[in-house]
Parts: C-alpha cells; structure tokens; sequence
C-alpha cells in the first residue's frame, strides 16, 4: 500500500472543479480518509494541500476525490535508477513499478538509467518499489517540466473551450434570431410565418439546440446530474437542470402540444442553446484570465536554465539541467544563465543578481563566492562547483514558497466555503418554490411563468464568482510580491500584515549593514590622514577586535600599505602600542590620552557630535602628540530612512529592539525617526520585548535577520525575514524579503492592504449579486412593475459576474510599491 508515514504535506491536483460548492464536497471527502489532519482545496489552482496526522493512504485520497465526482489527473515522474545491467533488469523495474497503486505506465530506458513513470502515485512509493526490487532509485527534480506540462494541458483545455464556445454561438444564433427576433425586430414575426412557418421554426430551433446541448453542452450534463443524484448538486447541476427543463418543456410543445395546458404551448429553445453558449463564454474568459494569474509562477520557472556545461572525464559535456550533480563543475560562459547554486572555484565576474534580490547593480563574483542558479553571468567566464541542485536551489525554494502562498487560504475564506456548501442546494431549493408560487399564484399561462422564472433562478444563482474572489486575489497577489522580492510563505499572513499597528525592527543586520566600518577620521594640524591611518591600521592588524579590523579594512580600501610594525603591546582597559616605521603609535579611548599627559579638549566639538550619534570616539598619538581622533560604527543602510519615512506614512508605530547600549540605540532612533526603542536586550529577551509592544499597540509585524531573531519572528503576528544569499527558506517567518534591506517592509504591507482591499470588493460582488440578483429572477419585481428577469439575461449576468472578479484580481499585477524595486 501507498502509506507515507511522515507528516509532510501531500499535494493533490483535482481536475473537474467549478465553484465554490465543489471546493466544499472535496474538501468534505478528503477529510473523512483516515490519517487526514487538516485539507485545503483551492479553485484558482485547482490543488488539494493534505495535511496528515498520522499515515495516508495515498490511493484513498483519490478515490475520495473520485468518488464525490472529480478526478485526480495522472503526473509525469522521472526517477534515476542504479544498479541495472541488463534486459532483465528492465523488466523488473517496470513490473515493481507498473504494481504500485495510482500507475497508470511506466517505461524503463537501461542506457539513460532512467524510468519515466505516468500516474498518480506518490514519489516515495515509487522509490520504495524500486528499492524492494533490489535497486536504487532517486527522484529527478522535473518541476520546469511540470510546469511545462500543467501550462499545456491548461493551453489544451482553453483551446477545447473555445472550439466548444464557437459551435455554439453558431447554432444558437440562428435560434436566438428565429425566436427573439419575433418578439423584438417589427416584422419578423410575420416575415417567419410567411416564410418559413411556426411549427417548421420550431422544428429548426429544435434540431440547432439538440446539437449545442449534446455537443457543446454535454460537459454540463455529465457531471451535473450525477452529482444531482448524489445529493450533492454544484454549479454543472444548476446549468443542466435549466437548460434541461427549457428544453424538455419546449420538446413537448414541438411534438405533443395536446399535453400542456390550453394558452402555455410556448417553446424556449433559445433560451436552454444561448445559455450554454453565454456560460461557455463565461468560462473561456475564466480560464484565460485564471492563465493570467498565474504568470508570475511562469516567469520564476522561465529564469531556469534548460541545459549545463559540466566537466565529466576531463571533457565538457552539455547535459540537461535534471543530470546535474552535487560536487559538479559546471562551467558558465559570458551572458549565459547561472544553471545551479555553487561556490566560484575559477574565474572572475559580475553576476546581475536582481532577479533574486531586485538590486540593480551586478555583484563581483570570484573563487569563493557563492552564485545562486538563474542570475545571470555578465562578461567573465566562471567554473563553479554545484553546492545546491533539482529542488535544492534556492530558485527552485522561491518557485515551491510562492506556489504554496498561491495554494493557501486566508480566514476570510472560512465564511465563504460555510456559506457556498450549502448555497447550490439552497438555490435549487428557491427555484423550487419559485416554480410553485408562479404555479399556485401566477397570471395565466401560469406553468410557462413558473418555468422561465424557476430556469432564471437556476442560472443566475451560481456561485462561481464566489469560488473565485478570494483564491484569484491571492496567486496574483503573492505573485506580484515574488515579482517585488517579498515571498510570502504563508497565504495567511496576506491578511494578517495589513492589520499591524507597530513594525518592530532589528538593528544590527536589519537598520544597519550588520559591520562595523570607519566612519570618522579627523587628524590634528601637521598630520596627514593617510599617514595616521596607515600608522594606526598598522597597529590595530594585531587585533581581533571587530574596531581593528574595520579600521585595517577601511586602510585597505583606500590602497593604504600597512608599514612595519614592531613591539606591540596592548595595555588593559586603555588602548595598544606599537613602533611602526621608528614613531612611537598608541591608540585608545580619552582615558589613555590623559595617562599619557595628552589634552583632547581640540577634538571636543568633534567629540561631542559623535557622541550625540551614539559613536565612542577612539584617538592616536603619535611619538607623544594627539594626532587624530577616530570613529568606527556599524553604519545605518542606504535604503533604511526612505523605508521608515514610507512606514510612518502607512500609519504605522516603527520600534527599534537591539542588544546594543541604551545611548547608541536612542542617537540611531533619533537620526531615523524611530518611536520606540528598546535595548541592551539579550536574544532570549526579545520574544519579551514583541509581548509588550503587542500589549501596547496591538498586531505587530517584527523584521529580523531569520538567524538569532527566530524566537522572535515567530512569536510576532507576522515574522518578516530579511533574506538574502540562500536564506530564503527561514522556517519561522512569515515572509521573507529578498533585497537584504528593510525597504520590502512597507511594499509587502502596502500589497497586503491592497490584495485584501482587492479580495473584500470581489467578495462583495460576488455575494451581493447572487443576494440581489436571486430575488429578481424569482419575479419579486414582477407584482409592481412588471418587470421579469429573462434566463439568457441571467445566464449572461452569471458569465460576467466570474469574469468581473477575474478581471478586479488580475489589476493587482498593476499594484505599485511605496518604494521601487531596486532603490536603496
């Protein structure tokens, strides 16, 4: 049996889905098979996200899936096979694969030592039977192919729609001109009788509507009625029944008019054949519309390289992107894509990187950096050696973290699948009374009057549009932000950010650059500024101090040669000493000034405005006179003032937690415009630290580094993690921000407010049409005004209705950020 034991998520394609209803009998279905925690069906991206308690039968989830009427599409798995040498061994790998439930085929290659398997079993099984046959297997990561594959068959679904869509526009036109045109062109009632004649217009009608209903509109009887049996009727049975009834109670005016009621032999072909029509439309422009959403995941896909340089036997050989090894050296020539994470073992180059971080400026690359797949090399030639393959690499984590916001639901789709279950049953329910009130109350011809109204009350009344609002708002929303560099890991926190009251921040690594550098040198009069600093870098390269070294680093950038240096001598608490070039060189705080005899009052302006920035100034003497004075700080982020700035203009409270002392934090807090500031705070006090300011504010969205600030970001309501290099996948937080600066803050709150504000209207459209709607076709207007609510006017106002809250969803791909990609 197809057992996994683990926990992990199991994900389920579904085939067959049309509304919100059909969402809820799957979800339903799957949660009754044994081991089953907790289900997530999804319309937009037509997947099941299992999550087990316990072990799963694999097979029993599609025959749940199954069993209430939709299907479980059979997959396309490759799988590495070792340890074949011969025919036979063919044979028995396909026979132990071929008996694993949910495979449909499986074809074994012994030269490529591949086995590419069809159906719907689980990896795992696959992997297993192979192994009990005494072989080894592996499973080759395809997720490019599949994507390939789920975009073809959703191409091939569009194109079967759209010939299905044109046939019937040209049978039903003919039918809607033969019948309504009578009531509404002056004359065109006569010109038929005259011409063509009633009964052989009938006789037309009928034949023209036969084929669009068992051609065209068979889709919507194969699955309505069964579903209709199983007492669980979705949006095909509201379709089907309608037409199925105009159709019905028109076949018995054609043929055996003596059967109905003296004045109600009517026929309404047209309304059963334009129906189908108008509801074929409505899916065609769903279906593009819903291929629309999805471009993001397309582009993420698209940035994959298809094929790679790598050294095997001491040749370059061209193999495809799946055949690549950990430990590999792949080669990357000028302009080409970077086919899979590695470190640079040879060469030098500039690598565009903002594909993944959104900066602009390309990253020098050389021996020891590391180089993420899909960025792009510019000029140099590089070897790497792959550290990160298949669903490994970091573009390959990207693809999986948005794919899974796109599948999840928000809390405000609990209300609509609670309320959809029930709906289709309740629609059919108020056509039912429509039909009889019309029957028991209505003016004469009282059965054609219950039927039209009880047909428009079926077709109106489908919950599409609220299947729809919410999923479609979520994939083009997480896909914009993966567009912005803002993954969303969890769909949930869509919702939760765009209530937080306080973003409370980290500062070194988050505000800041994460390093101390030299941002301060001032030398005394006759001193010059290279000389001081190549004397007292010369000293402090003994040190291991993170001041020393920035101070070593920052001669080094300026092309300073260090000069020699000679007994060093470190006096504690105080400062060091060392002979460097025959001058005597002592560098330490005030307090070593004045031990020496030496007066900083010169340097006290200077002093002081460094101390107001939170910097402890370090001086230098020189062969016993003050030479200069010297400030080494962790300096603040290009990007971070214009992020905070476009915080505050969101409404929000900004808070700064930081272990640094109390005097630095408040100088950087004032420099920043920061509220709040909280420091001298250990790791461990920081989860304390979030407590209080939710205490005092309420949501709180805390931004960390995703390291030492976990505890953090997982006790906040949302958890943003600053991600950068292959930090991406920082398993507890909520969202993680490529560029490595705080300026995705405001952008992923600002898209937060923006998707929910986008779900909200589709939602009130949706559910105020069907509210008004439904009472209009039912006649209620009719006593007072007259006014009836025709089924082709309703089966287009139902068309529209899904297209409308596609097209509000597919306007977030517009949505701007506060602050453009790429700027810091």
């Amino acid at each position: 049996m197809n057992m996994p034991s683990n926990n992990a998520m199991i994900s389920l394609p579904i085939g067959g889905m049309t509304c919100a209803s059909c969402v809820g009998r799957v979800e339903a279905a799957l949660a009754k098979v044994d081991g089953v925690g907790g289900v997530s069906v999804n319309l937009a991206t037509e997947r099941a996200d299992i999550r087990p308690d316990g072990p799963v039968d694999r097979a029993a989830l599609i025959q749940a899936v199954e069993s209430v009427g939709y299907e479980v599409p059979a997959g396309t798995m490759e799988l590495a096979v070792g340890g074949m040498t011969c025919a036979s061994c063919v044979g028995r790998v396909e026979r132990a694969l071929k008996a694993v439930p949910g495979v449909t085929g499986a074809v074994v290659n012994l030269a490529t030592e591949r086995a590419t398997v069809h159906g719907a079993a689980s990896p795992e099984a696959l992997v297993a039977a192979i192994g009990e046959a005494g072989y080894e297997a592996r499973l080759i990561d395809t997720a490019a192919q599949n994507h390939e594959e789920a975009a073809e068959k959703k191409d091939a679904e569009r194109a079967e729609l759209k010939r299905d869509l044109i046939l019937a526009t040209v049978l039903a036109l003919p039918v809607f001109v033969l019948e309504m045109g009578s009531h509404l062109i002056p004359g065109m009632h006569e010109w038929v009788m005259n011409t063509i004649g009633m009964r052989e217009s009938w006789y037309l009608q009928f034949a023209l509507t036969t084929l669009v209903l068992a051609i065209p509109g068979r889709r919507f009887y194969i699955k309505g009625f069964p579903a209709l049996l199983r007492l669980a009727p979705d949006m095909n049975s509201l379709v089907a029944v309608g037409t199925a009834a105009a159709f019905g109670y028109s076949l018995v005016a054609t043929f055996a008019p003596g059967w109905l009621p003296e004045g109600t032999v009517n026929v309404y072909y047209e309304a059963a054949a334009v129906i189908v029509a108008l509801i074929l439309l409505g899916r065609f422009l769903e279906a593009r519309a819903k291929g629309r959403t999805s471009e993001a995941i397309k582009r993420l896909v698209g940035l994959q390289a298809k094929m790679a340089h790598v050294s095997r036997d001491g040749r370059s050989v061209d193999i495809p992107i799946g055949e690549v090894m950990l430990g590999d050296l792949v080669e990357v020539r000028p302009g080409e894509r970077v086919p899979v994470d590695g470190e640079v073992t040879e060469g030098r180059s500039f690598v565009d990187e903002s594909m993944i971080t959104g900066e602009p400026i390309p990253v020098q690359k050389e021996a020891g950096s590391a180089v993420v797949g899909g960025t792009i090399n510019q000029k140099g030639a590089l070897t790497l050696r792959a550290t990160a393959v298949g669903g490994q690499t970091m573009l390959a984590q990207i693809i999986r973290l948005v794919e899974q916001a796109q599948g999840s639901k928000l809390p405000i789709q609990a209300v609509v699948d609670k309320v959809t279950l029930w709906f289709v049953p309740a629609v059919m329910l108020a056509a039912l009374l429509t039909f009889l009130a019309w029957l028991v109350f209505g003016p004469s011809p009282a059965l054609t009057f219950a039927l039209v109204n009880a047909v428009a009350v079926l077709i109106i009344a489908c919950p599409c549009a609220m299947g729809l609002a919410t999923p479609t708002s979520i994939m083009v929303g997480t896909g914009r932000g993966a567009e912005m560099g803002v993954l969303f890991r969890k769909g949930e926190a869509l919702q939760l950010l765009k209530d937080a009251q306080v973003v409370a921040v980290d500062k070194t690594g988050t505000l800041t650059e994460g390093r101390p550098v030299l941002t301060d040198l001032e030398v005394a009069a006759g001193f010059g500024r290279d000389e001081v600093l190549a004397k007292v870098a010369a000293v402090e390269s003994r040190s291991e101090h993170p001041i020393a070294r920035a101070i070593v680093e920052s001669a080094a950038l300026g092309g300073i040669e260090l000069p020699a240096m000679s007994s060093f001598e470190s006096v504690t608490g105080m400062g060091v000493r060392a002979m460097v070039g025959g001058s005597r060189v002592e560098v330490g705080a005030d307090r070593f000034m004045r031990q020496l005899g030496l007066d900083v009052g010169s340097f006290a302006p200077t002093a002081n405005r460094l101390g107001s920035e939170g910097k402890s100034p370090l001086y230098a003497a020189i062969d016993g006179r003050l030479a200069a004075i010297i400030a080494v700080a962790d300096p603040i982020k290009s990007s971070t003032p214009a992020a905070i700035a476009a915080l505050h203009q969101l409404g929000l409270k900004v808070a700064m937690i930081t272990g640094d002392n109390a005097r630095t934090a408040q100088a950087i807090a004032r420099q920043l415009g920061i509220d709040e500031v909280v420091a001298e705070v250990m790791p461990e006090g920081k989860v304390d630290a979030v407590r209080r300011l939710k205490a005092a504010y309420g949501r709180i969205a805390f931004v960390g580094d995703g390291i030492n600030d976990a505890p953090a970001l997982a006790e906040a309501d949302v958890g943003l993690a600053i991600g950068t290099g292959t930090d991406v996948a920082v398993e507890s937080a909520d969202v993680v921000l490529m560029s490595g600066n705080l300026q995705g803050v405001p952008n992923a709150i600002a898209l937060s407010k923006a998707t929910i504000g986008n779900i909200r209207q589709n939602l009130f459209w949706a559910f105020a049409y069907n509210t008004a709607l439904i009472p209009v076709a039912a006649g209620v207007l009719y006593p007072a005004w007259g006014v009836l609510l025709s089924p082709v006017f309703a089966a287009g106002a139902m068309a529209m209705s899904s297209v409308f809250v596609l097209g509000n969803a597919l306007r977030l791909r517009r949505f701007q950020p506060p602050l453009a990609e790429g700027k810091s």
